[in-house]
């Protein structure tokens, strides 16, 4: 099952990550990080549907998310 991994001291809550995901998982949390951004999280209930394009990753313009797929059989 892909997942991914959103790396918060980096993100500065841009959301433009939430605007490109096709499955609509990622939302701004409750979460400030150390500089004082409002980053975003994948909630729990939405973890499983995760398809693993990697949109959010190649939008994001701090490198602040990563994706983990299975490897292939």
């Amino acid at each position: 099952m892909p997942r991914i991994a959103i790396i918060f001291e980096y993100c500065k809550g841009c959301l433009l990550c939430a605007t490109v995901c096709p499955k609509g998982i990622i939302a701004q949390s409750g979460r400030i990080n150390q500089q004082g951004y409002k980053v975003v999280e994948v909630p729990v209930e939405n973890r499983k549907k995760c398809k693993g394009c990697a949109s959010c990753a190649l939008i994001c313009p701090d490198m602040a998310i990563r994706v983990f797929k299975p490897a292939k059989k």
